[in-house]
């Protein structure tokens, strides 16, 4: 399968052009890729259109590695695009209403009630609207839900939409051109919050830090990478590419294991944030906090079934001594923590070997990779590790210092990358209730499992921050949904 003819991608923006065009340095894991000439002349700026054989090669793997990413809006719509919306319901009227409005007419809708309180206010919403009504007898989450819709549907492709989502008009035809390319099997937008004529301080904190808003950037959803998983609460996929669809014994985090097993079949699953689809919050506080303790109790199930994603960090050799060495808190931490990273400067050079600035884009890399060695370790200590930080703060003025650090630096660092529109005392507050709720849901699952497997930080036998080749290591657990 290759990609047509007219597709088009655009450089990541972390991706550079190195010694002028003759190779290009980033993705994940981040690799130097050397452009012969004739691949140079494929490029305007920093967009390729593929116009053969050639281009569609190199375009198809500068978006296997993450380099690039597809340009929505010049894309081709597909030859078939018709779709059926698939939405799993349980009471919930006033807002399965909203979204049935905001969907439109022209496009068959399945609405599956899963065992409503009140089924009669559903079905009433369901006719007035003109869907068709999937009654279930028993309860059977989200995942069965969509399933017993998704086996209803004749269309080439499905889009599943929560009932407290609200579709813009240009959301799904645009997610239908990511299509043009044959191995994407499912694409996502960008969860925003409904606006609020007076939102809470949670709202705008949620609005800021939603669990679901993966970004301003597109991505490939892909474990390892910044965008490791892709939420059903709105989605757009092919109906061939799913097969059973999600697992249905799965309350929480079966819309991870279903992008996990989509990747692991070879299949492409992309995030686009250029359309967004609105998703009403919870702004109560207490149904906020369940929420996010719910989100946790799904870290277990998924490291049931992919043990090589789920860990709360990542960390390569280097890094695990880095992070040590700091933490020690001794006169010497930090020559010592100079000299790690000293080290793997040199080893990164070599490894770019053949660029005119070797040291320079190894200092860069080596920075980035202090900095989320920094990160992950500041989130062992606040969110998934904090019943043990709690004990060690009780007997050690070294953990004391530096989980009062980490949680200072992280709320500093967060609140200024969210733009969020509250104020820094409340955006820390709800940013470290945030974290104990996860990381609570987290400990839970992992006890009533009886395992550890989603609490154990991996390390792995790459030797730089950003492996220039070879496999990533796995995103560090933050498994989240609404």
């Amino acid at each position: 399968m290759t990609l047509p003819l007219g597709f088009v991608v655009e450089l990541d923006r972390h991706t550079r052009v190195v010694d002028g065009g003759a190779a290009l340095l980033g993705g994940f894991p981040t690799r130097l890729l050397r452009l012969t000439p004739r691949a140079r002349r494929l490029f305007a700026g920093r967009r390729l259109a593929v116009r053969d054989a050639a281009g569609a090669l190199l375009a198809d793997r500068l978006l296997d590695t993450g380099m690039a990413h597809p340009v929505a809006e010049v894309l081709p719509a597909p030859a078939d695009p018709r779709y059926t919306v698939v939405v799993p319901v349980r009471d919930r009227p006033r807002q399965l209403g909203r979204l049935l409005r905001s969907i439109g007419a022209g496009h068959p809708v399945i609405v599956v009630d899963d065992a409503s309180h009140r089924p009669a206010a559903v079905a009433a919403v369901a006719a007035e609207h003109g869907a068709r009504l999937v009654a279930l007898a028993a309860n059977s989450g989200p995942a069965g839900a969509r399933n017993a819709g998704l086996r209803l549907v004749t269309t080439p492709y499905v889009v599943f939409a929560d009932s407290d989502i609200v579709l813009d008009p240009d959301t799904v035809p645009t997610l239908l051109r990511h299509f043009a390319d044959p191995l994407v099997a499912a694409v996502v937008p960008r969860i925003t919050g409904l606006p609020a004529a007076d939102p809470t301080w949670i709202a705008r904190y949620e609005n800021a830090r939603s669990s679901l808003d993966l970004g301003s950037r597109p991505a490939l959803v892909r474990p390892g990478t910044p965008v490791s998983w892709a939420s059903s609460a709105c989605v757009v996929a092919r109906v061939d590419a799913l097969g059973e669809g999600f697992d249905d014994s799965m309350r929480v985090g079966e819309d991870v294991d279903l992008c996990w097993r989509l990747v692991a079949q070879g299949r492409r699953v992309r995030y686009e944030p250029a359309v967004q689809a609105a998703h009403e919050h919870r702004v109560r506080t207490r149904d906020w906090l369940l929420r996010k303790a719910v989100y946790g109790t799904g870290a277990q199930p998924l490291a049931e079934r992919h043990p090589e994603f789920v860990a709360p960090a990542v960390f390569a050799p280097w890094s695990t001594a880095f992070a040590a060495v700091l933490f020690a808190g001794r006169r010497w931490s930090v020559p010592a923590g100079a000299a790690v990273l000293g080290v793997v400067t040199v080893r990164i050079a070599r490894k770019l070997d053949g660029t005119r600035h070797p040291y320079r884009l190894a200092v860069r890399l080596t920075a980035n990779g202090a900095l989320a060695t920094l990160a992950q370790t500041s989130a062992l200590l606040t969110r998934h590790w904090w019943p043990l930080t709690a004990v060690g703060c009780t007997v050690s003025g070294r953990v004391r210092r530096a989980t009062a650090i980490a949680a200072v630096a992280d709320i500093a660092y967060e609140y200024r990358r969210d733009q969020a529109t509250l104020d820094p005392l409340r955006y820390g507050i709800a940013r470290r209730l945030d974290d104990l709720a996860y990381g609570a849901g987290v400990w839970f699952s992992a006890l009533r499992g009886r395992s550890s497997a989603a609490l154990r930080p991996r390390v792995t036998r790459a030797g730089t921050p950003v492996p220039v080749s070879g496999k990533r290591p796995a995103e560090p657990g933050r498994i989240r949904r609404h």
